[in-house]
């Protein structure tokens, strides 16, 4: 059994990756997104993130399509209180913002799509500094004093913005942050490292990156001169055309090469192990493409060969 992470000054304890809900009703269909929710599950995986606005950007979509392919499944399963279910406010076309409203609007919203009448970890996904961040965590608070969510995080924050939140809920004593999501990746690095994740390993938070994989361009598929027909393609063409991104991938083929790995293992293992992170982020559309993923739990990079991909990426 893989050893779960404490996730900040929470009681979630979590898969030491998260599996990404974005492509669930979007190019990965219910069939689809119910064999790799099975599969990460059965190999151990426990913790599945989301958003309201997922996939509001697909022509016919309305937003909350992921939420409810996740609520089916977990329903259909019978294993909500084996899941940490993570979701956030604030994008949804019909949920915009986070006034006190809103994010009470959207909360509801995400219940009733996830079929569920508590949320584990509720995210502000892009933070809006003209709202208080005395009416934001006020709002959260509520919540989480009503039992339909168990802890909060934050998501696109600020460290200024983050820093003054947590001062809030301490000096009240309201529900706290216990987590961040930054954008942070082997090719995307000053994203987050700096200023938000020293102040994140000062309070005692747990990073979980988003696009830990950059749009796929760390699986290794992504190269000079190849063309790959994906959707995700755009993203990943940008860092296989740029000298750091040719520095990453020949670091990453060597490691791989000498652990008889996946490139995109080698990438996740290398975030799993950076300070203050407790599970990146990364998303399956297939069955065939989790194992690459869900070995994380078990690969352990060498001092020097995590030396190797730090100054790659530098």
């Amino acid at each position: 059994m893989t050893s779960l992470r404490k996730l900040g000054s929470s009681d979630l304890e979590v898969f030491p990756v998260s599996l990404g809900g974005n492509v669930f009703g979007w190019t990965a269909d219910e069939h689809a997104s119910f064999a790799v929710l099975d599969a990460y599950t059965a190999a151990g995986g426990n913790f599945v993130d989301t958003a309201d606005s997922y996939s509001a950007w697909i022509e016919g979509n309305q937003g909350g399509e992921s939420e409810t392919v996740i609520g089916k499944w977990v329903k259909a399963r019978g294993n909500r209180s084996d899941v940490v279910i993570a979701t956030k406010v604030s994008q949804h076309p019909q949920f915009q913002g986070l006034s006190a409203a809103n994010i009470k609007a959207a909360a509801e919203a995400s219940l009733r799509r996830l079929d569920t009448n508590y949320i584990d970890l509720y995210y502000t996904h892009f933070d809006k500094p003209e709202v208080p961040v005395e009416e934001i965590i006020g709002a959260l608070d509520e919540l989480v004093k009503a039992g339909k969510v168990r802890h909060i995080a934050a998501s696109n924050i600020t460290a200024e913005r983050l820093k003054e939140s947590l001062d809030f809920s301490d000096r009240e004593g309201l529900a706290r942050y216990v987590a961040l999501q930054p954008h942070y990746n082997l090719v995307s690095r000053d994203t987050y490292e700096g200023p938000l994740q020293d102040l994140v390993a000062r309070e005692g938070l747990s990073a979980v990156p988003y696009f830990a994989l950059a749009s796929g361009f760390l699986t290794g598929k992504y190269r000079p001169g190849t063309t790959v027909d994906s959707a995700r393609a755009g993203g990943a063409r940008k860092y296989a055309d740029s000298e750091r991104g040719r520095k990453v991938l020949a670091a990453l083929d060597e490691i791989a090469a000498a652990h008889d790995a996946p490139v995109a293992t080698v990438a996740l293992a290398w975030l799993a192990a950076r300070p203050t992170v407790t599970a990146p982020i990364a998303s399956a559309r297939t069955v065939e493409q989790l194992p690459a993923l869900l070995g994380v739990a078990d690969l352990r990079l060498t001092e020097a060969e995590t030396t190797k991909l730090t100054e790659a990426s530098a």
